[in-house]
């Protein structure tokens, strides 16, 4: 018997709102589209990943053991995901947000190990950053 490798999917388990929350997600991201659904689940793909919104109902709720990372390679990126994920949702610290749906969501600098060079700039990279909700990049680069 051959073990075929399957990629993995993203389970998100919404109650009643899986379709409306995978049209969300795929206005807030360039590259995502709805690629299936029908009343229990809908698939869909942000910038190459696969979820499947599952209308799954009151039981369970999201928290931050669970999170999805952006790497944005600029301010102006990081300003974008940042404001259209809180509205409606909730501001975190360190980058880490809740969207209106309450997954959780870190907006990070993509060059955020190169401002960590010793040991010594690391410490000073993360005081800055214990700082801040949204990531300000010059900040975290000047420190």
């Amino acid at each position: 018997m051959e073990n075929k490798v399957h990629p993995l999917l993203i389970c998100l388990w919404f109650d009643g709102k899986a379709k409306e929350a995978a049209q969300y997600y795929c206005s807030v991201f360039k590259d995502a589209k709805i690629t299936g659904e029908n009343p229990v689940v809908v698939t869909f793909e942000v910038n190459g990943t696969k979820f499947m919104g599952l209308n799954g109902g009151p039981h369970y709720q999201f928290n931050e053991a669970i999170s999805l990372v952006i790497n944005c390679d600029s301010q102006e990126e990081i300003d974008y995901y940042w404001n259209t994920l809180t509205n409606g949702g909730e501001e975190g610290k360190c980058g880490w947000l809740k969207d209106k749906f309450g997954v959780s969501w870190q907006v990070v600098p993509s060059m955020m190990g190169s401002f960590m060079t010793s040991p010594e700039k690391a410490q000073r990279v993360t005081n800055a950053m214990l700082k801040m909700n949204k990531m300000d990049i010059e900040v975290l680069r000047e420190a």
